[in-house]
């Protein structure tokens, strides 16, 4: 089977069209186009809709060439008149008007309408206060809405509709229509319509079942789009900053950018600093533009590579590129997912298989039937009896194609997948893209950050070191601070390298209480400053702010370079204290005076960060430079400055945290942790959550991208922690990984400069609090509470994905052998099928749809998470599967076979309703069998199938249904589905029949299949589980 599946392999993440293509050629064999490809991606139509994109990118570069190169006459004011809607609503802009300024990059134009700030006055915002929220809806009215044209969700009706195309169906449908028209004409009303009706009543079930089941998923999915959609930005709305959705911008909104944001509307720059954008995902330019007073133009789309800053919003939704651009975002949908093809394939062979059979039943009981004749010389003669047997002889062999043709197998993976991803949802992690979910379960390998994911990102200061000696402040309890035993001049210097040198703000909430605003380091020394009584407003009020070079992963530092009204500048600079203390060349000492920084200072200075480091502290260096007229102008200095004070943060280490890692590391998963701090404070986290085993095992970030291939052989299997690591070193460890060893690995990210790593790892999970926009588009997971034990759940729903499906594989071919092999060689023997029409689609419904429901939204359990992860390229269908399938083939083929060629003298059936009551026995049995074999199903190896059966509500309901319309079928339904009532006598047998599958399973299971492999020792100590059985 595996060498069959060959060519139906894709790769979870980046898969090329040609592999896409190649599979899809090779599925010969379905039923129904519309729903077997209707969750796989539509090439053409994406193909079609990268053409529409690299036009509107194409456009937008010619636009900012045009506006570049083009001289443009500014000589009169630009000719247009206001529409009274616009008059009457006291704007002094046409929607149309203010949009073209922007996207055309006119900035002739935009100096006629006075500017940025001439622009404010014309859609009547005051550049201090921002909008006022009692007139949004008045510019939603003329300027539009921040949403962008989306197809309408599917009906309900389309997903009938959907079903009713399957072709094995319409045969069916025009076979029941046959059908009633000869046995009207034969046999009269109403006994002449009851097969036909049968079939027609039975085919209604079915496509409404199916499409119940296909809408259902549908709305699931709809959900987690409006949850990814959900993106919030900070803007200043009656004169107060606050947090909304980019879907109720509105045209005249002050919004504030930082470092990893994405553009989300088309505006103008108000003021800011450094402020490079990306612009690659709207016009190709590869290379960030700066934005400033004389090239304000921000298109909505792009991304902040690097600076911060301030725009008004000048066009919403489909007046901007992007909007246009989004159109054709979904166009031709996601790829599908590794089990999805896979599937795809089994269902082909199966489907070949079972097309084969269906042909050779029909083609012997045909020729049986035409041989009887000829023998009783009837050849010639020929009754609407014989075309009705002929066409019930047609109808059995379409019926056995549908259920051959296992056309659920790979929709059973999108069932599974959207209800794992549903219950994700719920429990704080939003899949973006369907593979992932999939993929996280075979994961090997989790390369976590250190803060906000392994910590609390709940900062407070804790040490502090000034004037060579340290403070122990024990966190910022109510306590006493205001005495630090050091000059006033001093502490005049540190009040300023706190509050000038931040982004962190106060900001006032609805109810006029204040809360800090900014990154969780910022916001730790701001309320430190503030619990000193430190004044921020008269501290920012009296100074002008130069430049400011923002916090980057590649930097390691916040600079900032003020003038003071007295006309004196000076810079301040925080970050890593190696790259701080490298930048200086003075420090206060004990008495408050300036000194040289001599190599017995330096040593003294890098002990009290070391110690800091090795109590998990988080270590900032603070520095100041008096920057005189020799110095470059706006140029902030990268030496020369002054040391302040070292801070050590504490940022406690998550609940929960320890025993998540101690799951991951009993299921076969090692856990490094990759982080920018201190390599001692890593240590220290490391230690205290059981990752870091050995001090050995620690290293920083250039030192193993120095190290050679050979050289990173040796260290990687045992490396637990990767300090100081710049986002090019987390890229190098995930790639190595990858290629050196065949890891499945998931890595998690933050920041702009993560996204690298995030595309090249097989799970990128992105924070959802800590994450900036960048970081999430290029991840598959969204971590909603940046919490490691979240990670762990994703890996666990992972895994039940791909059990699940195994079950539901197990059991789905297990029906298609029985059915196929009691049709065919009863066919043969006897010239007839026990199983009418009829009875197999309820059979089909009971496997595909129903079978999907029950077995393939089985919650996870914890056994799942001691085994060791599905290695890539793993065997799908197991031969502990094939196992099971055969034992369980053979016992009720044998059974079945018996009641069918010799069941009315075991069980002493005489009279003329013998032989129904023998067929219907023979069809409640195999009822009963997949009933009780969907139960065995639940587990794979295990013996004790009730574990946790009734957790899963829907495997209950499934089961409950079955029997209860089986009950219904055979004792109400006869005429349609051609049984007769059973005694309860009988009733127990079938029962009985159906329930030794239970024994045969537990004795099949006894039976070893695989050889167990000595694998070697996990790099963290743990053995190395066995896999094959125990994966179950």
């Amino acid at each position: 089977m595996e060498k069959m599946l060959k060519d139906f392999e894709v790769e979870p993440k980046h898969s090329s069209e040609v592999a896409l293509r190649r599979w899809r050629t090779l599925v010969t064999i379905y039923r129904n186009h519309r729903r077997r490809f209707r969750m796989v991606a539509n090439l053409d139509k994406r193909s079609e809709a990268e053409q529409k994109k690299l036009k509107i990118k194409v456009r937008v570069a010619l636009m900012v060439q045009k506006a570049a190169l083009q001289f443009i006459d500014a000589a009169a004011p630009p000719d247009y008149k206001l529409s009274n809607e616009v008059r009457e609503a006291n704007f002094g802009i046409e929607p149309d008007e203010l949009a073209s300024i922007v996207h055309g990059h006119d900035i002739k134009r935009l100096k006629l309408h006075g500017g940025v700030e001439g622009i404010a006055g014309k859609v009547t915002v005051s550049l201090d206060e921002g909008v006022s929220s009692d007139n949004i809806s008045t510019r939603q009215k003329i300027y539009g809405f921040n949403r962008y044209t989306e197809k309408p969700p599917r009906t309900f009706w389309t997903f009938v509709w959907d079903a009713l195309q399957d072709l094995t169906l319409i045969i069916l449908m025009v076979c029941g229509v046959i059908s009633i028209g000869v046995g009207l004409a034969t046999e009269g009303w109403p006994k002449g319509m009851y097969e036909g009706a049968g079939i027609l009543l039975s085919i209604i079930l079915v496509v409404l079942v199916t499409a119940i089941s296909d809408y259902r998923q549908s709305l699931q999915f709809r959900d987690l789009d409006r949850e990814k959609k959900k993106i919030s930005v900070q803007v200043t709305r009656d004169g107060r900053r606050q947090q909304v959705s980019i879907y109720d911008l509105v045209v005249g909104d002050f919004v504030h950018l930082g470092i990893g944001d994405q553009v989300p509307a088309d505006g103008l720059f108000i003021s800011g600093y450094s402020l490079q954008i990306d612009k690659s995902s709207l016009s190709g330019e590869i290379d960030p533009v700066d934005i400033y007073e004389q090239n304000p133009f921000l298109l909505s789309g792009t991304k902040v590579r690097d600076g911060s800053a301030k725009m008004l919003i000048t066009a919403v939704g489909m007046r901007t590129e992007w909007g246009k651009l989004m159109e054709t975002l979904n166009e031709g949908g996601g790829d599908e997912t590794p089990l999805q093809v896979k599937l795809n394939g089994v269902a082909t062979i199966i489907g070949k298989i079972g097309l084969t059979f269906a042909v050779l039943t029909f083609v012997v009981l045909a020729v049986r039937f035409l041989v009887e004749k000829a023998l009783k010389n009837e050849f010639t003669n020929w009754s609407s009896t014989d075309a009705l047997t002929l066409l019930n002889y047609f109808a059995i062999a379409v019926t056995i194609i549908v259920v051959a043709v296992p056309e659920g197998l790979p929709l059973a993976v999108t069932v599974s997948l959207a209800f794992a991803m549903k219950k994700l949802m719920y429990e704080r992690a939003l899949v973006r893209h369907l593979s992932a979910c999939e993929t996280m379960g075979s994961a090997s390998c989790i390369c976590t950050d250190k803060t906000g994911t392994l910590t609390t990102n709940y900062m407070v200061v804790n040490k502090i070191w000034i004037c060579e000696k340290i403070k122990d402040i024990g966190g910022n309890e109510s306590k006493n601070l205001d005495k630090l035993e050091i000059s006033e001049r001093v502490f005049s210097i540190f009040m300023r390298a706190i509050f000038l040198n931040s982004n962190a703000e106060v900001v006032k909430d609805e109810k006029g209480k204040n809360s800090l605003l900014g990154t969780p380091t910022e916001i730790a020394l701001l309320e430190f400053g503030l619990l000193l009584c430190g004044d921020l407003d008269a501290q920012r009020r009296r100074i002008k702010i130069l430049k400011v070079e923002p916090f980057n992963s590649d930097r390691k530092k916040m600079s900032v370079l003020v003038a003071f009204p007295e006309g004196r500048i000076q810079a301040f600079c925080k970050g890593a204290p190696e790259i701080v203390l490298g930048m200086c060349d003075k420090v206060v000492d004990y008495s408050g005076e300036l000194v040289l920084l001599s190599e017995e200072r330096v040593r003294n200075i890098t002990d009290v960060i070391n110690g800091f480091a090795s109590e998990a502290l988080r270590t900032l260096c603070l520095a100041v430079k008096d920057v005189d007229e020799t110095c470059p102008e706006n140029s902030i200095p990268d030496s020369g400055y002054t040391m302040i004070a070292v801070v050590g943060i504490k940022d406690p280490v998550r609940p929960g945290v320890k025993e998540a890692i101690q799951t991951c590391l009993a299921a076969g998963i090692t856990v490094r942790m990759v982080t920018g701090d201190n390599i001692n404070t890593a240590k220290a986290i490391a230690k205290e959550c059981g990752i870091l085993t050995a001090d050995e095992n620690a290293i920083e970030g250039p030192e193993f991208s120095s190290k050679s291939l050979d050289e990173m052989r040796d260290i990687i299997p045992n490396l637990q922690v990767m300090a100081r690591s710049m986002p090019s070193d987390k890229l190098n460890l995930v790639t190595h990984l990858r290629n050196m060893f065949g890891e499945v690995v998931a890595v998690t990210g933050d920041g702009t400069n993560d996204a690298p790593a995030l595309r090249q790892s097989d799970i990128g999970l992105a924070m959802g609090i800590a994450g900036t926009e960048v970081a999430k588009e290029n991840a598959d997971v969204i971590i909603m509470d940046d919490n490691f034990a979240t990670i762990v759940n994703v890996a666990k729903w992972g895994r039940a994905v791909y059990i699940n499906i195994q079950k539901f594989v197990q059991f789905q071919l297990t029906v298609n052998v029985v059915a196929l092999v009691i049709n065919f060689v009863s066919a043969c023997i006897s010239g007839s099928a026990p199983l009418t029409a009829v009875q197999l689609l309820w059979v089909n419904m009971i496997m595909d749809t129903l079978g999907a429901l029950a077995l393939a939204t089985e919650p996870p359990n914890d056994a799942l998470m001691k085994r060791p992860p599905v290695p890539r390229g793993a065997t799908f269908i197991t031969k502990t599967m094939w196992r099971n399938i055969i034992g369980q083939s053979i016992y009720q083929i044998i059974v079945l076979g018996v009641l069918n060629f010799d069941g009315k003298q075991l069980l002493r059936l005489t009279g003329s309703d013998a032989t129904s009551v023998l067929n219907t026995v023979i069809f409640n049995s195999f009822v009963f069998c997949q009933v009780f074999n969907e139960i065995n199903s639940r587990e794979i190896e295990k013996i004790n199938i009730l574990r946790g059966m009734f957790n899963s509500w829907i495997f209950i309901a499934v089961m409950v249904s079955t029997v209860a319309f089986q009950v219904v079928i055979v004792e109400y339904l006869g005429t349609f589905a051609s049984t007769v009532p059973l005694s309860w006598q009988l009733w127990v047998l079938c029962i009985l029949i159906g329930s030794v599958s239970l024994i045969v399973a537990v004795i099949l299971k006894c039976i070893p299949v695989e050889r167990a492999v000595v694998k070697p020792k996990h790099p963290d100590g743990y053995d190395a589980l066995p896999s094959g059985p125990d994966q179950a």
